[in-house]
C-alpha cells in the first residue's frame, strides 16, 4: 500500500505543480492585459482630445471670423460718423467759434439774488 500512497502522493504532487503553472500563466495574462488595456485607454484620450482641439479651432475660426466682420463694420460706421462730425464742423465751425468769443467778451454782470 505505501507504494499505492507514494504513487498518489506523487499524482498530487504533479497536479499541484500543473495547477501553479496554470495559475502563474494567468496572473501573467492578466498582468499583460492590465498593461495593453492601459496603452488602448491612453491612445483613446489621445485621440478624444486631438478631436475635441480640431473642434475648438473650428469653432473659434467660424466666431472670431465672425467677429472681424463686425469690428470691419463698427469701423465703417465710425468713419462715416466721423465724416458727417467734420462736415457739420466745416460748414458751421466759424459760426460757433464767434458765439462763443461773444459770450466771452460781452460780459453782463449781475449781482447775485
Amino acid at each position: 500500500m505505501s507504494a499505492q500512497n507514494s504513487a498518489g502522493i506523487q499524482t498530487l504532487l504533479d497536479a499541484e505543480r500543473e495547477a501553479q503553472k496554470i495559475v502563474q500563466k494567468a496572473r501573467e495574462y492578466r498582468t499583460k492585459r492590465v498593461k495593453d488595456a492601459r496603452s488602448e485607454a491612453q491612445k483613446e484620450i489621445e485621440d478624444y482630445r486631438k478631436e475635441k482641439e480640431e473642434e475648438f479651432k473650428k469653432f473659434e475660426k467660424e466666431h472670431s471670423s465672425g467677429n472681424k466682420k463686425a469690428e470691419e463694420d463698427a469701423n465703417k460706421e465710425t468713419d462715416t460718423k466721423v465724416k458727417e462730425i467734420e462736415g457739420i464742423g466745416n460748414k458751421s465751425g466759424s459760426k460757433v467759434v464767434e458765439q462763443l468769443l461773444a459770450a466771452v467778451t460781452d460780459v453782463k454782470p449781475e449781482p447775485p439774488r
